[in-house]
């Protein structure tokens, strides 16, 4: 099964010529500040077909535009909630935060997504074949 998931990523920290790298299955959007990840982008995503978002931001208080990351993040929780009130359930939208680990910890955070994201899209075909 192939997943479409975006990837919102901030230019100020991310690469998108390596994250480019991680398959077929994302879509990099870069973006100047991961706050710019705004929620109708977000929920436009999910509108044009994909399974998941991960908006990849840099470490809080280390933005470069003072606050973009806090906003992205409390952008991200919201359209998970609507997600979930929508009936696709949470887990669909994430935040990958650039920790001490580098860009490869941020790669290994993105695959265990979307292992995750499989799983939740898999059981959601099943709960609908049975209907």
């Amino acid at each position: 099964m192939t997943l479409q998931i975006y990837l919102f990523c901030c230019l100020s920290n991310f690469d998108p010529v390596e994250l480019g790298e991680m398959g077929g299955e994302f879509k990099t959007i870069p973006l100047p500040c991961s706050g710019k990840a705004d929620i109708l982008y977000l929920t436009k995503a999910f509108e044009t077909g994909a399974d998941g978002v991960a908006v990849l931001m840099c470490p809080e208080g280390e933005c470069r535009y003072l606050e973009g990351n806090l906003r992205a993040r409390k952008r991200v929780q919201a359209v998970d909630a609507l997600l979930d009130e929508a009936g696709l359930g949470r887990g669909r939208a994430v935040v990958v935060q650039l920790d001490d680990g580098g860009t490869m910890e941020a790669v290994r955070a993105l695959r265990d997504f979307r292992d995750r994201l499989r799983a939740l899209v898999a059981d959601g075909a099943a709960v609908l074949a049975a209907k």
